[in-house]
């Protein structure tokens, strides 16, 4: 089932992200008056399609992209035989080059704006969740195995970034700091400050961990949620409990809870919980996996900033444009060789997983307005047979007054093709790679 959910998610993220995309091409196309052919989402074979007007429009059975084919422009298809012609004024090489430099903008340019569009309403919708740093030094942070790799140890309270205050704790991801040069964390480590640097490959470090979150806030809790007929509920947990001990282990935080019950696996484990005003002695079984089917409620407490309508706008714009600016960042740590294309680069295997096997609504379209913005990315790169590509010969057009011939371009389609052939099969079989070996 969880497959099922996964594979779904993906669907409908690149259904709605490829329609909103050919849709912008198609568009503008349409509005310089040129004649489009086809409109698909998915390539072929064809599962359905109904002709509206000139336009055909069209499901395809491999649901990985989409395309609009407009007469006169050599493009995936490479069906050159109407360039054998002299131009018809509906053809998109009959336009001027300033049009058809905007039709290949349009997908590109609609992707940005819904990418601004989701976040901008997630923003209003829920404001924005955020647990102060001040709140998070109160207890310190816990690092995972890579996190004590760079230098943090249980305990340390974060106090600077980079040599500054910050405001909220998720400060500490930020791609600024983690895929920035030089970065750098302060912690006060009993009474004395200590630097931690961020070393240069600290990307393919957390694509080897599998983990993002390398520090974790030292989180006291209660139970919020009790799985049904879950170990934890055949043993008489209930919501409020506060967990004390986990056989002799007294616990306070939960990722202390986490560590104890991984060492219990599969055991019968003694619990002792505060309930109320009384201590309650409990028996769970933990399974293998060191889990008892109960979801914390933290004591930490989060803060919540309200944004109005107008102030939604900026917001949501500077974090949609935030995932651009990250994109960049990463494509520079894999060109000066500083991470590995391999760990950094995932397909639509790694992005089904981090959609999730549950429905989050939140999270499904935070994902989406996150692809658009990469779908934007990626196809402003100057590759033939992307945008960009295209992008890059009718910029040299406009600026030199010469146009590139039909040859050329036919050529330089085949030679990006083969590219994004190529780049597709490698994450393809990098996804299977990391996911089953």
């Amino acid at each position: 089932m969880d497959i099922l959910v996964m594979a779904a998610q993906l669907l409908l993220g690149l259904t709605i992200l490829v329609g909103v995309h050919e849709a912008g091409h198609m568009l503008s196309a349409k509005w310089f008056g040129m004649r489009v052919e086809k409109f698909s989402i998915g390539f072929p074979p064809k599962i359905f399609g109904k002709k509206f007007g000139e336009t055909e429009y069209m499901i395809g059975a491999v649901p990985l992209g989409g395309f609009v084919k407009i007469t006169g422009m050599v493009d995936e298809s490479l069906d050159t035989d109407a360039l054998k012609e002299e131009p018809k004024p509906y053809e998109f090489r009959a336009k001027p080059a300033w049009q058809r430099l905007i039709v290949m903008l349009g997908g590109i340019i609609v992707n940005v704006l819904t990418g601004i569009l989701i976040f901008t309403l997630l923003t209003y919708s829920y404001g924005e969740s955020y647990l102060p740093a001040a709140e998070a030094q109160r207890f310190g942070v816990v690092p995972n195995k890579l996190g004590e790799q760079i230098g943090f140890r249980p305990g340390d309270k974060i106090v600077k970034i980079n040599g500054r205050p910050f405001e909220q704790f998720n400060d500490v991801y930020s791609p600024d700091v983690v895929l920035g040069n030089g970065s750098y964390y302060t912690v006060d480590r009993n009474g004395q400050l200590v630097d931690i640097s961020v070393p240069k490959d600290f990307m393919d470090k957390m694509a080897d961990a599998d983990q993002s979150f390398f520090v974790v806030p030292n989180d006291p809790f209660v139970v919020g949620e009790v799985v049904p007929a879950g170990p934890a509920a055949k043993a008489g947990l209930q919501v409020n409990d506060r967990i004390l001990k986990v056989g002799n282990k007294t616990i306070q935080f939960f990722p202390e809870l986490q560590t104890a019950l991984k060492a219990n696996a599969n055991k019968p484990t003694p619990l002792l919980v505060q309930r109320g005003t009384q201590q309650v002695p409990l028996t769970v079984n933990v399974d293998e996996e060191g889990k008892v089917g109960f979801r914390p409620k933290s004591l930490l407490k989060y803060a919540t900033r309200e944004y109005g309508l107008a102030e939604s706008v900026p917001a949501g714009t500077k974090q949609a444009f935030g995932i651009i600016g990250a994109q960049l960042k990463a494509f520079g740590k894999i060109f000066s060789g500083e991470a590995s294309a391999r760990k950094s680069l995932g397909g639509p295997i790694a992005i089904a997983q981090t959609y999730g096997g549950t429905f989050d609504w939140v999270k499904f379209w935070t994902l989406t307005g996150m692809l658009s913005m990469v779908l934007a990315f990626m196809n402003l790169l100057p590759i033939p047979a992307l945008d960009g590509g295209h992008v890059v010969f009718l910029t040299y057009e406009m600026l030199s007054g010469r146009k590139p011939s039909d040859n050329f371009l036919e050529n330089a389609q085949k030679v990006g093709m083969v590219l994004l052939l190529g780049l597709m099969v490698f994450v393809f079989f990098n996804d299977i790679f990391k996911s089953f070996f």
